[in-house]
């Protein structure tokens, strides 16, 4: 559960919540017959006037059929665990079902149908689908639900009662016990991505079976409308995920799975997608990428994570009216290869005004994050800047910190998740295992720290502060952010506070204000593959051909240094990060450390140390 200091920041909730009526039969307005799950009959013939009226969607069916042959002698899946986990398997069964399936579904060649039999078979002639990690479970059930509904039509008898076989024993009856145990899995009751990915992965099984077992299906379906609003709300109320912007995709792919196929075999959600959450929430991946391409590298993303497919946008885009979901899909798809998602639920160019992407924006919720950038160039700033609290499910002890692009650069990074086998990964309470692991605790990140000592596990933070103020020639807009972090070193420090300043694209500076209660050294430390040049105060920063200065407004005297990042086995090893920091000598009391970052080129004349050390204006809210 959230903290309860958290709980009380989240809106009650203005929008309908997901309810089944106990008097009504959940399989009312059933669609008969199949295919009825997601592409329909009907969504199929409107899609196929697209490819001699949109150029992009013809480039991506090509793309998908091309894949899809390439399934077509794949050796069989084999159930094959990868520490305790199926999931790669299941995963690739997904994929392999949703090309193969696709493509029979477009071409009637039955060679595609032939392949989505054999996958079908290959996985219901396993002994299980790993129980253990439920995750595993729900995505096998999804594939396996699709791929018998899309091919129901050319199976044999023999082949539909094997699949339904496997898919009521290994699928369906382990979330009937998950959801009905006394006290229900947990997964039923969480708050992040397994909920999402559990519920939606088994309301795609349950609705393939609908008519053969109407009793498990209705059951299934009024036990997942009622778990997933538990994960919607993390949504509220502005569309961020607290897991960062690689498991938004994850959460939200199986959200729409889920809501995609209520709407397709029954006519309606349940009122699911009736929040205004869900509805913002496409402005979190798109804006949550730099002008790299890179992921804000939030909780445990991945190690320099690209944005990658987000068929999603279009999905939000049509039903919430947000055409620039689907613009920023289309660029990206330019440049890189459909998935069979993207086609189904393919959004053409909008037509006439829209809203397009806000220069900065602050997302509320449990897990507050503003994205502060100077422009959408390649060679302008982009800031991620992050609070919330260090239990968030994949989080790190990372509360205030922040990562740079700059000219097309990342200079300031987070390295990312380390590996989910190592002993320990997931023990996230106060001096857990977890927070041993160089990734995972505070030292690897890029704050402000007590010398030694790393952010509290419990510890939580707000963004208190934040500002965009309009500018001209003479003084350029500047965008500030303060994150609270009181609490994070509890009888070392009452209060630290972090404010980040933009000053359009002449200076981003970083104000640490922290209480010491105690004499204490303390370190100020970024993480950056570049290399660094010291020159006392300044340090010069060079990677890929750029620059960019970094200097030391406060306190006055105090010198960089570098260290290095390196781990050894069984961690991953960093090998060349480098860490850039500030040493101070131990003291007590009120402390302010500043640090300005300084492109090498500007359109503007550098910023006086005076005007960076000024009281930043700011207006609570």
């Amino acid at each position: 559960m959230l903290p309860a200091l958290l709980l009380g920041l989240l809106p009650a909730l203005s929008l309908q919540e997901a309810t089944v009526d106990a008097s009504t039969d959940v399989l009312d307005g059933l669609r008969a017959g199949h295919p009825r799950l997601i592409l329909t009959e009907e969504r199929l013939q409107e899609l196929r006037a697209l490819p001699s009226e949109d150029p992009l969607f013809a480039r991506g069916l090509e793309q998908v059929l091309a894949r899809a042959d390439g399934f077509l002698d794949a050796p069989p899946l084999e159930r094959v665990l990868k520490g305790p986990r199926l999931l790669s398997v299941s995963r690739a069964c997904v994929d392999r079902v949703y090309h193969l399936g696709f493509a029979w579904r477009w071409t009637g060649e039955e060679k595609y149908a032939r392949a989505v039999e054999g996958n079908l078979l290959a996985v219901a002639a396993f002994s299980d689908w790993n129980p253990s990690h439920f995750l595993d479970v729900a995505e096998m059930t999804h594939a396996v639900g699709i791929g018998y509904d899309w091919c129901y039509g050319v199976l044999s008898e023999q082949t539909r009662a094997t699949v339904r076989a496997a898919l009521v024993e290994k699928g369906l009856d382990p979330g009937l016990r998950g959801y009905e145990a006394d006290r229900p899995a947990w997964w039923a009751r969480s708050e992040f991505n397994w909920n999402q990915v559990c519920n939606g992965g088994l309301l795609v099984g349950a609705l393939a079976l609908a008519e053969e077992e109407p009793d498990r299906a209705g059951r299934i379906i009024a036990h997942a409308v009622a778990s997933l609003p538990t994960a919607l709300q993390t949504y509220e109320p502005d569309g961020a995920w607290g897991e960062g912007p690689g498991y938004w995709s994850y959460a939200t792919h199986y959200t729409l799975y889920g809501i995609a196929a209520l709407e397709s075999a029954l006519g309606h959600d349940f009122g699911l997608s009736d929040r205004t959450g869900l509805a913002e929430s496409g402005w979190f991946p798109i804006l949550g990428t730099g002008p790299t391409g890179m992921y804000a590298t939030i909780a445990d993303v991945g190690e320099k994570a690209r944005r990658g497919a987000l068929p999603p946008l279009f999905w939000l885009a049509q039903r919430y009216h947000k055409p620039y979901y689907a613009i920023a899909e289309r660029e990206w798809l330019a440049g890189n290869r459909a998935r069979p998602a993207h086609l189904i639920w393919w959004q053409e160019e909008p037509d006439g005004l829209h809203e397009g992407p806000p220069l900065c924006r602050l997302f509320r919720g449990p897990v507050e994050v503003a994205f502060l950038r100077s422009g959408f160039g390649e060679h302008d700033f982009y800031v991620a800047f992050k609070a919330g609290y260090n239990q968030v499910n994949h989080g790190h002890l990372d509360l205030g910190g922040f990562e740079l692009e700059f000219d097309g650069v990342r200079w300031a990074r987070d390295l990312g998740s380390d590996d989910y086998n190592l002993p320990g990964y997931w023990d996230k309470k106060e001096g857990g295992r977890r927070w041993s692991y160089y990734r995972l605790g505070s030292f690897s990140h890029n704050l402000l720290l007590p010398a030694g000592i790393q952010q509290h596990a419990d510890a939580t933070s707000r963004i208190t502060d934040w500002v965009g103020l309009p500018g001209n020639e003479e003084q350029p807009w500047q965008q500030i952010a303060t994150v609270d972090t009181a609490g994070l070193f509890p009888g070392v420090a009452s209060a630290a506070r972090r404010t980040i300043t933009l000053h359009a694209d002449r200076a981003l500076v970083v104000d640490d204000r922290i209480s010491l209660l105690v004499e204490r050294g303390l370190v100020w430390g970024m993480t950056t593959d570049a290399d660094i040049e010291l020159q006392g105060d300044r340090a010069w920063l060079r990677q890929d051909g750029h620059h960019l200065g970094v200097r030391v407004l406060l306190p006055e005297g105090a010198e960089f240094s570098t260290a290095i990042a390196t781990q050894a086995p069984p961690q991953k090893k960093n090998k060349g990060v480098k860490r850039l920091e500030l040493r101070l000598p131990p003291q007590e009391g009120e402390v302010r450390v500043v640090v300005a970052f300084d492109p090498v080129r500007s359109v503007y004349p550098p910023l006086s140390r005076a005007s960076l050390l000024g009281e930043s204006p700011a207006i609570s809210d």
